[in-house]
């Protein structure tokens, strides 16, 4: 392996997060096995929820050998399936490479085994992780079929990471991992009622994951709490000799310590209210938050943000041009002899296998990526991108304003999944994009639903200010005083009927 593992580090939080770690989880194998059942009960068989493509049925066993094993003690993982692992092919959801194994785990797998995790499977996500079209349908791909969202199965799940999303609401696992350039931890995690971090681009390794954005990519935890964000942040966490973002990002040894004890008293924080949207239900549940945050303490401070319309002009031209040299370089050195070997391959795929692929929505934005190919266009795009979103966007909001952090609903209720038109996104409500552009950390948080739909409250901060984020994360979890719904594993209905 290629990557480098801070063993003082992670001997320290396995040390300090050991007895918290029996305690959440005192049998994993029971566990396991009651997760495994859970899959075939409600991924495989009833709604057919379609969030788990492949899973290990032995997971009991491993869990078992892993449970008095580092911080993870055998807890289970689904990963999302653009993570290299090395038991199943890694296809990110298209029929171009279901059958090119790589027999190889990215760093971040192996550093999710070494801490004692269990890999139980492989969770379907939005195709290519949602980059192939603007009208595409989250949580589709020719692999997996179509994710549903446990909490009304004719409603979307959201992108990309979407089946990541479900399968943590569902029950089919105690993480999983998701990936995100814009959106797709933070959103499915929203939509799914769960807690969703996107750490700080470098925070943890890119090796062996299909890539989009070299300046956004990150993966990241999808749990049920922000302790179990943290524990497993602390697993995944660390440098990488191949991926040269991550020698330059500050890393705490134990992204837990301190969550406990956490505390918003005399904490100035930044409330994005053009970031609510015009929905009053979702505002209504953002008060809410925003007097949650007030009864612990904080002291809320109204922060003025409007993106420029240059932001937007920018942004898709540079993910295009690093999308098809991140294709490129990664499927060109994928080993074996099968499947695709350039951006290019995968158009022609997709032309040739169009029955399958191209039904429900096209590849234009890949078709745009092989002709954006000007170098002085993109250094220049990309600096505007940096300016905006840094120095004139995050950094700014934080120091003009005296706040430790932004806040924001992260996004709205979920909508009716619709093949034919494709997604129906509510674009003005939350300011994710401008920590997923910037490559600083967002956390999204559950707080409430809209008839019996969940929606989360963002957190967002600082570069390398992710431990200070999950902290926040977890004084609000505690002054929460919003009952949470349950999945109904059903179509919805309105609240009531």
């Amino acid at each position: 392996m290629n990557f480098a593992l801070p063993a003082l580090a992670l001997l320290l939080a396995a040390t300090a997060t050991a007895a918290r770690a029996q305690e959440a989880e005192p049998d994993p194998a029971a566990a396991a096995e009651t997760q495994i059942e859970r899959i075939r009960t409600l991924d495989d068989a009833g709604p057919e929820l379609n969030a788990v493509i492949v899973y290990t049925p032995d997971a009991a066993l491993v869990a078992a050998a892993n449970a008095a094993r580092g911080p993870l003690a055998g807890r289970t993982v689904l990963v999302k399936d653009n993570i290299e692992t090395v038991e199943w092919a890694t296809t990110a959801g298209s029929l171009a490479l279901a059958d090119a194994d790589t027999l190889r785990d990215a760093p971040l797998i192996a550093l999710l085994r070494q801490n004692g995790g269990v890999v139980l499977g492989k969770t379907n996500l939005s195709e290519w992780a949602n980059i192939r079209s603007n009208n595409s349908t989250s949580g589709w791909s020719a692999v997996g079929g179509l994710t549903k969202n446990p909490y009304a199965t004719d409603r979307n799940a959201c992108g990309s990471s979407s089946g990541s999303g479900a399968a943590i609401a569902a029950g089919f696992a105690w993480a999983a991992i998701g990936t995100e350039t814009n959106g797709s931890i933070t959103c499915p995690a929203s939509i799914n009622g769960l807690v969703g971090f996107k750490p700080s681009v470098g925070i943890v390794s890119r090796t062996h994951v299909v890539p989009i954005s070299s300046t956004q990519d990150t993966a990241g935890p999808m749990t049920k709490t922000v302790y179990d964000a943290a524990l497993l942040l602390t697993a995944i966490a660390g440098e990488d000799t191949a991926d040269p973002v991550t020698r330059e990002a500050t890393r705490v040894a134990d992204y837990t310590a301190g969550l406990d004890m956490a505390s918003l008293v005399g904490v100035r924080i930044g409330v994005l209210r053009g970031a609510v949207g015009n929905r009053e239900d979702v505002k209504a549940l953002f008060e809410a938050a925003l007097a949650d945050l007030t009864r612990a303490g904080a002291v809320l401070v109204d922060v003025e943000y409007a993106p420029p319309g240059e932001l937007w002009e920018a942004s898709l031209p540079v993910l295009l041009y690093e999308l098809r040299v991140e294709m490129d370089r990664y499927l060109s050195a994928r080993p074996g002899t099968a499947g695709p070997r350039s951006l290019a391959d995968v158009v022609a795929f997709n032309q040739a296998h169009a029955a399958e692929e191209l039904r429900w929505f096209g590849q234009e934005l890949f078709e745009q990526a092989l002709e954006t190919t000007e170098a002085e266009a993109y250094a220049k795009n990309l600096a505007t991108l940096r300016r905006l979103t840094r120095d004139e966007g995050i950094d700014r909001l934080l120091a003009q304003n005296t706040v430790a952090f932004l806040v924001a609903p992260t996004q709205g209720p979920a909508w009716s999944t619709d093949l034919v038109n494709g997604d129906n996104f509510n674009g003005r409500i939350g300011a994710g994009y401008l920590a997923a552009i910037a490559g600083y950390p967002h956390l999204t948080v559950p707080m409430g639903a809209v008839e019996g739909l969940p929606v989360g409250v963002s957190i967002i901060g600082g570069q390398w200010q992710d431990h200070a984020v999950l902290k926040a994360g977890a004084a609000y979890e505690k002054a929460r005083s919003a009952k949470l719904p349950a999945p109904s594993f059903k179509p919805w209905k309105p609240a009531g009927e």
